[in-house]
This record gives C-alpha cells, structure tokens and sequence, in this order.
C-alpha cells in the first residue's frame, strides 16, 4: 500500500488484516489509534481467541480433530490452486525426471569423459589394446551408471517427498498448534495482499509458473507460517530449501514430507552435486512448481535484513538466462514477530559462543517451554509480485552487449561481471521489497524508544508519547505499523511490554509514575534493528552533523558547511554499505531529499547561498527548545553501529607486524575477529565503549568485510577446506612503530580511518575522553595482536594444519585478486548512499 507522506494516516484507509488462529479466519478492522470524532457500529473482534483443548473442551478438541482426520472442507487440501502435490508417487516421479534432465545426463557424460581421460593418462587404460574401443565404451558405461547411482542417492537425500495428504493434514494441525501456542494471538496477513496473491497463483497455475516466495529470515517459524498460510489459503505448498543442519533424525524426515529441499552448506568442488542442484530447481520451475528460500541466507541474528546471498538465486538466474524456464513469479515476503523465540540464543552467538548444532534432543526438551511463551502474534505481508523474466530483460537491455554463453561459461571475466551485477540487482531489489512491506510491530516500537532516550529510565505517560510521535513517523517515512484494530495506544504499549517481560524491559515501582528501562539492552537492539532501514538516511545525517555539535558552544559554533556534512554522510554511507539497504538515486539526491526533509521538521535549520544552494546547515531553534530529542533519536539509532566500525578499525592496528618481524605472518581470520571481539568488551568494561552491542559477532564480520573490499586488509582462502581464511593488514596501511620503545603510534592512513570514524562516535555518560584514551587503547589492541602473530607461528611450528605464510600459488592468487579488486572499485568510484 502506498502512503501519501503525512503524519497520521486515517486508520481506516488500510485493508484489514486476516487472523489466522486455529480453526478460524477473521477479519481484523484497521488501524492502530482510534480516529477521533469515528462512531463504529461493528465490535471489535477478540485477539485472544484459543484453539479448544482437550483438557478444557474435550468434545470441541475431538470435533475439531476428527475434522482434520476426514478432511473436511478446506482442511481436505486437494483443490490447490497451483500444481498437484501430495500424491502418492510424487517423489518418484520428481526423481525420474531430475535424473533424465539433459543437463544432468551431461554432466555425468563429461565427467565420465575426464575420468576417462585420467585413466588413460596414468596408463590403466591401453590405447595399443586390440579391444581398447570396447574396454573404454563399457568402462565409460561403468563410471556413467555408477554417477548415475550416487546422483540417484543423492536426489533421495534431496528432494522433498510431498507424498501424503492425510501426513500434510496432520502436519498443518500439529504445526498450527504449535505455532499459535506460543504465537498466542495468531498469525496475520493483510486480506488486500492474500487476494491479490490468490489472483497471481491462478494465473500463474493457467501459465504453469512457479511462483518464487523470497521471505525475510529471522526465526525457524518463518518457513513454517508461511507453509501455513499457503495450505490454510488453498495454494500449493512451496518446496523450501533448508541447510541440511536440520536434516537431524525425525524432525528431518518430517520437514522433508512437509516440503523441505535438503542442500548442503558449502558445495566445494562437487560438479555433479552443483548440477544435480541445478537439475531440481530446473525441474521444480518447469513444472510451475511454488518454490521458496531466503534471500538473506541464514537467520539474521541482528534483527535487520542482511545482506543477500547469491547461492541459490543464482542457479534460479541461470533456469531463466539459459532459457530452460521460460519465466517464474518472484514474491518478496516479510515475516515480523512480537517476540523471535530464538533471541536469547542469538544474543549468545553474537558475543563469541559458538552455534549449537541442531539434535532431536532439543528440539524435544524446548518443545513444553516454548509452548508456554506468550511471544504475541505473527505479521506475514507479502509484496506485489512480479516477473524474473521481465526483470532480467529489462537489465540486459541497459547493456550494451551481451556476452554469448551467459547462464554456462562462468569462467569468462566478462559473464561474471554481468552475472554479479544481474545478481546484486536481483537481491537488493528483493531486500528493497521486503523493507517497503514490513510492518513495524509495538515491541519494536517499544525497544527503539527505550535505546534511543537519554537517562535511565523512562515513565509510561512518556514513553506512550514517544511511541506515538515513532508511528508518526514511520507511517510519514512510507513504514507500516501493525493493525490492532481500534485499540488506544496505551493499551498497545501495554501489550508490547507485557510479551517483551521482564527479562528484557523492567519497571521501577513505588515512584511518582512506574518508570521502565532496559534490562536487557543487547537482546533488546534486536527489535530496535527493525525500524533502522526507515530512518538510515536521517541517521547518517545526524551522525555527520555530530561531528560538529559535539564541540559545543554557541549555536553558530556547531554549524556545519554543506560540503563538508556531504563528505563525511559519503564516508559513512560508504563505510555501511554492507550493513544498510541505500536508495540508487545517488548521494546528491538522497541527501538533498533528507536534508529537505529534516527542515520540514524543524529538526534542522537550512541555511542557502545567493543562488538558493545549501551553504551550511545547524540544529533548528525548534529543536533545540524540546531538548534535541528527534535528532538524538536519530543519532541513537546508528551510533552502536559507528561504535562497532570503530572497534573493528581499531583491532586492525594490532594486526601490525612486531616490531623485528618481517611481515609475512598470515593470521586466521575468524581468530582476529574474535580477537577484535574481545578487544571490544575490554574497552566496553574500561569506559572506552559506549554500546555493548557494538561487539556483537556479524556487525564486526561485516565491517571486515568492507575492509577486505576497501583492501585495507587482505584475506587469503585456501582450495584445502581444511585451512580457514588468513587475512593480514595490507602494507599501505600499516601504522609505523617508536623506533625506541616498539609501540604502536596513532599515527599514519589507517590512524586517520580510525579517527575519521571516531569523529562520528557519541561521546559523554558511559565513556571517558582523555590525553591517555589513544595510548591506552593502542597498547591493548598491540597486545592483543601479538598474541595473534606468536599464536600462528606456534602452530605452524608444532606442525599445525594452517600455514602461517602463503604457498607460492597463494600468493599468484593473492596478487592476482588484489589487482583485480584494485580495477574494479576505480570503476566504482561512487558515493553509496
């Protein structure tokens, strides 16, 4: 739905939401605040209804059971719109005609070929023997059927077996059960975007076109809700790719019954296990079977979206570009949660524990606890969908050519640009989707207040006043709040505080008004994450605008130059562009949107030139009167992560060679990080770190990331997948070192990243400023580098499996990927905001 940009939106002007608990369907009016002077006739319909439960209404639980067992009415799920599944025979025949694909039989033919080949060279295969045609024919029959068998197995272990229609009935009761248990008020979707997409899966089942669903990836229980929806809806279930992590016994075998698509994590080197990938998403699309994965990859543990991974849409990119499927339906999907039951495990990850492989025993011992939550409700939106195929013509067609072989020769340097650029357009435009429909939920509200307030603790006729002012301006930026019918807004604020608890927000009582603070202020910048994409641009802005309101004085002294905001919003936009989702229309005209914006309201003062051109621009007298609180808000909402570049950009100066080392020590990647991490919760402890959040694990990976991009550090991966990545600090970049005493001197090109980052950072209340902050932190981080560098030639003295310094192949490749890195950012020489 579209929002025409102003500050409160009639509540009524939104279709209503469908809930979706149980048995029932209702209807759910509207809006989040009551319109004033609005009589409504029609009651407002209970949130908390129940399925029956046996203990409490056996006669209703049996009914509703036996139901399912007989398949009455919709639950009966054999007039799907879309293709038929659930049938006996289905598996069979989706192997059949995975294994008779002609790129699959090719491929095997090839490797056969090349095994031939080896054979012959190592002698094993005589071409002076008087049979060699007929040994080599039936040796080429041999290696093809024996690909043929593991191809076959592997299929087996693969594809979804969507066999039985009394197994989905049964497994859409126990799912809902479950689901809207812990999920209490049910799993809603917007009734507007539920008829549009039945519309789309009608026509594409008339074309035999797959529709694609590509959701947002926060919690276990979003493929599971959307299989819901799709089944309590009538459409045909989508077949789901999942980790094979999950394919544990039991729940695996259920999950692969129920539509799970079982792929490894890494392919490695495996070329029949590509095509066989390949193979099964050709043969899904072809056959206009619903298909889903997520664009993100894995489950973001930030709460944001992430950025896309490319695995799996590539080989949906390469069905259409080598016209093996004429088209498919792409549907971006959001899915937002009151409450993600995983939050305290990912609170866990992100501070260095590692990942807990999934096992039936957990599943089992979490199943009672996780059915006695009350974690709210459910928000499931679905874009617009729209054609691959159009999508992919209209890119080509900016092109000037159009390199032969697109969808197979991977190796031609021009197909991989145009694929990349083909793919990055894909994903981004995917994540764009998804932002634009998801709704922001009272928890998020809720958690973005209380971690962009200043103080303590904040009284509930406040906080209802800053929630307020939140919607407002989320509805204003284009956002969605949830629908909670006519419900008043302290009842709403009320019912978010009571699914976040205790554990996470906590209240004082016995005070002139019950005061709530954070509790929990790590777990609780999960829900703030949620709203950040809305207000990005505002934020970048503030941040830059810091660097000069942080001096203090008078107003004048804080004023910025326009030049100057604009460079360091393009150093930060660049410096983010892993971690936030940027309009393309450019940094000129993103800033001047925002700037214009910000004055419209009367947070910022816009001061022009003779020819109507911004000159400098200051905090306005309006703002300055409430306290700065709007611009805070905004500056509150990207310091943790300016915090956390910081500290990455920092422990990079630890990756300085020792003084007497000569620079060829390689260092495992994944040990400078949580080397970096534990620098940061030293400085956290020591007062030199505001946000404790700011050592989480996937904000610190990513700014790595952009190192590596910027060439500020160099990683090296090996073919061995037994060696991790080393990285190292590119010479360029090193700091020098006090030719007397050895220490590190805050001097230098990475000194001055360092600084320029540092300049954008909060200071005051939690952290100390001082002569002594520079050489405090240096010694630590020089420290703590150290160790890292005797640690790596420890290890490879004691024979250990990864090298401290690069093969003489590493290092052409090295040289190689440096070189190309180089050329490619001078071609992308570009602001990214």
């Amino acid at each position: 739905m579209s929002h025409d940009g102003d500050a409160v939106d009639d509540a009524n002007s939104s279709a209503p939401d469908l809930q979706i608990l149980g048995d029932e369907i209702t209807l759910q009016p509207s809006g989040f605040v009551e319109p004033k002077g609005i009589v409504h006739d029609e009651k407002e319909e209970a949130l908390m209804n129940q399925s029956p439960r046996f203990r409490s209404e056996p006669l209703q639980f049996l009914r509703e059971v036996s139901l399912y067992v007989s398949g009455q009415g919709w639950r009966a799920y054999d007039r799907v719109i879309g293709q038929p599944v659930f049938y006996s025979g289905f598996s069979e025949n989706m192997t059949s005609m995975v294994l008779s694909a002609p790129l699959l039989q090719k491929r095997i033919s090839q490797l056969a070929n090349d095994r031939l080949a080896v054979e012959e060279k190592e002698g094993l295969l005589n071409k002076d023997d008087k049979d060699y045609i007929t040994k080599r024919a039936q040796r080429r029959n041999t290696l093809e059927n024996s690909l043929l068998e593991v191809a076959e197995k592997l299929t087996d272990n693969m594809i979804c077996k969507m066999e039985s229609n009394a197994f989905i009935r049964g497994a859409y009761y126990l799912c809902m059960q479950l689901v809207t248990r812990a999920y209490h008020q049910g799993i809603h979707v917007s009734s507007e975007e539920v008829l549009r997409i039945r519309k789309v899966a009608e026509l594409a089942a008339k074309n035999k076109q797959s529709i694609v669903f590509l959701p947002s990836h926060r919690s276990h229980i979003d493929y599971v809700s959307l299989q819901l929806i799709c089944y309590r809806l009538g459409l045909t279930l989508p077949v789901v790719v999942a980790g094979d992590n999950l394919n544990f016994p039991v729940v695996g075998a259920f999950l692969q019954h129920a539509g799970a698509m079982w792929i490894r994590r890494s392919f490695g080197d495996d070329a029949l296990y590509t095509t066989l990938v390949q193979s099964y998403i050709d043969t899904l699309l072809q056959g206009g079977y619903n298909f889903e994965c997520f664009i993100e990859g894995g489950r973001s543990r930030t709460g944001k979206l992430l950025p896309p991974k490319f695995g799996i849409l590539s080989f949906v990119l390469d069905s259409i570009l080598s016209g093996r499927v004429k088209d498919c339906i792409v549907c971006p999907v959001s899915t937002q949660y009151d409450k993600v039951i995983e939050t305290e495990g990912y609170v866990t990850e992100l501070l260095g524990m590692p990942k807990k492989k999934e096992n039936l025993a957990d599943f089992l011992s979490n199943g009672p606890s996780v059915l006695s939550l009350k974690l709210g409700r459910v928000d499931v939106r679905f874009h617009e969908p729209w054609s691959l195929r159009k999508f992919v013509d209209n890119h080509l067609s900016k092109l000037s050519s159009i390199p032969p072989s697109l969808d197979t020769d991977h190796h031609n340097p021009e197909v991989r640009a145009v694929r990349e650029k083909l793919l990055r357009a894909l994903g981004y435009k995917v994540l764009g989707d998804i932002n634009a429909v998801s709704v922001v939920m009272p928890t998020a509200l809720i958690g973005t207040v209380l971690l962009t307030l200043r103080g303590r603790g904040v009284g509930k006729e406040e906080l209802v006043r800053r929630v307020e002012w939140l919607t407002c301006r989320i509805r204003a930026k284009g956002g969605r709040v949830a629908h909670f019918g006519n419900a008043p807004l302290s009842e709403i604020v009320d019912r978010g505080l009571e699914v976040l608890g205790k554990d996470l927000v906590g209240v004082v009582e016995g005070l002139a008004e019950p005061t709530y603070y954070a509790v929990d202020r790590f777990q609780l910048s999960f829900y703030r994450n949620m709203t950040i994409h809305l207000f990005i641009y505002e934020a970048l802005v503030s941040a830059a605008m810091y660097t000069r309101i942080k001096r203090g004085g008078g107003p004048s002294n804080q004023d910025i130059p326009y030049e100057e905001l604009r460079t360091q919003v393009g150093f930060l936009s660049s410096l983010f562009r892993g971690e936030f989702i940027f309009s393309g229309a450019g940094l000129a005209a993103n800033l001047d949107t925002t700037l214009r914006g910000l004055e419209a309201d009367h947070v910022v003062r816009l001061d022009r030139d003779e020819n109507g051109n911004i000159a400098t621009i200051g905090l306005s007298d309006e703002e300055r009167k409430a306290g700065r609180e709007n611009y805070d808000f905004y500056c509150f909402l990207i310091w943790p992560f300016i915090e956390a570049s910081w500290l990455a950009a920092v422990s990079l100066m630890g990756l300085t060679p020792p003084a007497g080392k000569n620079g060829h020590v390689w260092v495992e990647e994944a040990k400078a990080q949580n080397s970096a991490q534990l620098l940061g919760k030293t400085l956290y402890h020591q007062g030199d770190l505001s946000y404790f959040e700011a050592v989480n694990k996937e904000t610190l990976k990513n700014s790595y990331a952009r190192f590596q991009q910027e060439q500020i550090i160099n990683v090296v991966k090996s073919k061995d997948s037994k060696i991790p990545p080393r990285l190292q600090l590119d010479p360029s970049w090193r700091p020098s070192r006090d030719p007397e005493t050895g220490a590190l001197l805050a001097e230098g090109k990475l000194w001055d990243f360092t600084e320029k980052i540092a300049s954008s950072r909060r200071e005051g209340k939690n952290r100390r400023d001082g002569a002594t902050v520079s050489s405090r932190v240096l010694r630590l981080t020089d420290e703590l580098g150290s160790r890292l560098f005797a640690e790596a030639e420890e290890a490879e003295r004691k024979g250990g499996k990864v090298p401290s310094r690069l093969s003489k192949e590493e290092q052409e490749a090295l040289d190689h990927n440096v070189e190309s890195a180089r050329r490619k950012r001078k071609l992308e020489g570009r602001a990214h905001l």
